[in-house]
């Protein structure tokens, strides 16, 4: 069986560019830094050297911004960690194997640091590379054939030199999903939490309006081991109860949110869906802005209902610099037509 493999090739000195088009030819790829193998599909996998004439140009970094969707269920969360495995660990294994640049120089930062468990659709991250690339597409696919099934990009496009995958946010969307059937369905065992208990999506409705507005969210934020000081004071712009069958979805949106808050908010509405405690709790809560009062009414809800979105910004620190290469979505694959023979 034939599996992951380098094939290194010697090449000229050339500009700090590389072109990953699907239009590449034969000539383009013997030329390129390296070819592999990745998933038993050849593909040209360029890391562009950079002569002395160059290492000026270089200095200026080009910046990449990728739109990643994971299942959370194997990792141990976003952030960097050798070991267990993070998602940001398998990003990073794949872009050093691709540009041939170590962690440090990539810089990758992602929008929001998901926990262990938690699932995202549309978390955002952006890494820098001290070369450009005049086609995406195949840059893409290798990305992709390098990680394992359940972690994708999804999107990958240049972004200016002033977008910051974290700090230029505008706001982030969460889901929380809880199945509400007596058994619980296991397609959803790892994506959803059961709540055998019949809730009451009004009741949710109504506490879920307090949450709406600019608020000191001390009392549903779980405490932080390290020295990052954020501000308990965050914004929500809406947060939605919807039921899907036997699903509700609970769908918050707001500036930023505290470590574990919406886990925690979500504990909460599911309590006043038990009807074990009345909408008007919200604000008490809030207003106590002490941890301990939630921890009398509602468990942290498990990690596992939770996804991460979307991460939103403003149009103009999305537009790309002048001459960037379009986005790439990903590839169709296609089956070239052949003759078949027929006794």
């Amino acid at each position: 069986m034939l599996g992951l493999a380098v094939l290194r090739f010697g090449l000229p000195p050339r500009r700090a560019s590389a072109s990953f088009c699907p239009a590449a030819t034969a000539a383009t790829a013997a030329t390129a830094g390296n070819i592999s193998l990745v998933d038993g599909s050849l593909r040209a996998v360029l890391r562009p050297e950079v002569d002395e004439a160059d290492k000026v140009a270089a200095e200026s970094a080009h910046r990449w911004r990728m739109v990643i969707s994971y299942d959370g269920t194997k990792y141990k969360g976003w952030q960097y960690q050798p070991s267990p495995p993070t998602i940001q660990c398998f990003l990073e294994k794949a872009l050093t194997h691709i540009t041939k640049l170590d962690r440090k120089e990539l810089c990758l930062v992602g929008a929001g640091r998901t926990d262990t468990g938690v699932h995202a659709w549309g978390q955002v991250a952006h890494f820098t590379t001290p070369f450009a690339y005049h086609c995406l597409d195949s840059f893409h696919s290798a990305i992709n054939g390098l990680l394992p099934p359940d972690i994708r990009v999804r999107e990958i496009s240049a972004a200016s030199p002033e977008f910051h995958a974290r700090t230029s946010s505008k706001s982030k969307i969460y889901h929380y999903k809880i199945y509400n059937g007596a058994v619980m369905d296991p397609f959803h065992n790892n994506y959803a939490y059961h709540s055998a208990h019949k809730l009451n999506p009004h009741a949710m409705r109504e506490a879920a309006k307090h949450f709406v507005g600019v608020h000191d969210f001390t009392s549903f934020a779980n405490a932080v081991h390290n020295d990052r000081v954020r501000s308990p004071i965050k914004k929500i712009s809406r947060f939605d109860v919807t039921e899907m069958d036997a699903i509700i979805q609970l769908e918050v949106e707001g500036t930023g949110f505290l470590y574990r808050q919406v886990r925690n908010m979500a504990a909460l509405l599911i309590q006043v869906g038990k009807e074990g405690v009345p909408p008007g709790i919200v604000p008490k809560i809030i207003a106590a802005k002490d941890r301990k009062e939630l921890a009398k009414v509602a468990f942290l809800a498990p990690p596992h209902g939770l996804y991460l979105m979307s991460v939103n910004y403003d149009k103009e620190i999305l537009k790309p610099p002048e001459g960037s290469p379009p986005i790439s979505f990903g590839r169709n694959h296609q089956i070239s037509r052949c003759k078949l023979l027929f006794y």
